[in-house]
């Protein structure tokens, strides 16, 4: 089981996304702490982080295995994630 954090920028993106979303993103972020890697996660080039696709919206996230610890980078739109 993994602990998940959850960056302050993050929360932020949250609070900014529709509620319809919002409890699905939070749902498969929760769902992140007994599988880090679910079927459809990428991981992103040029840097140390992967992504889930929740409807329109990405979440991009770390993890640290040894220490089994998700961090949770950012949330955003599909059009705006990976600025």
């Amino acid at each position: 089981m993994y602990r998940i954090e959850v960056k302050r920028s993050a929360q932020k993106e949250l609070l900014q996304i529709p509620q319809l979303y919002k409890t699905r993103i939070i749902e498969a972020i929760d769902a992140l702490a007994e599988e880090p890697r679910p079927p459809g996660v990428k991981k992103l080039k040029g840097e140390e982080a992967y992504r889930i696709r929740v409807a329109d919206y990405r979440v991009i996230y770390s993890i640290e295995d040894v220490i089994k610890v998700i961090e949770v980078q950012r949330i955003r739109h599909r059009k705006e994630a990976y600025k």
